[in-house]
């Protein structure tokens, strides 16, 4: 099971975040990623690498563009067939159901 550390705030060090994800090191051994939206949040994460190995897919991950942003515990079950369904309106890096979660999301929004 991954861990995941978020800090909302404009007066963040990112000290504070490594010591968080320091005290859930045993949660995700595989990597440790932190992404910062400076005067605003601080995720990390501690990977625990399941379905795609490889260091594209860790996380926080965020889309081609770098405007969207996720970290992400779970496992998405169907994630073939969503990605089947995405199709060609979007271009994968990876193969991780997170990167199927954040695509969806970009393509169709929140569901209410």
């Amino acid at each position: 099971m991954c861990g995941i550390a978020g800090i909302i705030g404009n007066r963040i060090q990112e000290t504070d975040i490594e010591k968080m994800l320091i005290s859930i090191a045993h949660r995700g051994l595989d990597a440790r990623g932190i992404y910062e939206d400076k005067g605003f949040a601080v995720l990390g994460h501690n990977r625990l690498s399941i379905i795609d190995l490889s260091h594209e897919a860790d996380q926080p991950f965020n889309d081609p563009t770098g405007r969207y942003h996720l970290s992400y515990n779970g496992e998405i079950y169907n994630y073939q067939e969503l990605r089947t369904e995405i199709g060609q309106r979007y271009e994968f890096r990876t193969s991780s159901d997170t990167e199927i979660l954040l695509a969806a999301y970009i393509l169709w929004g929140k569901v209410a």
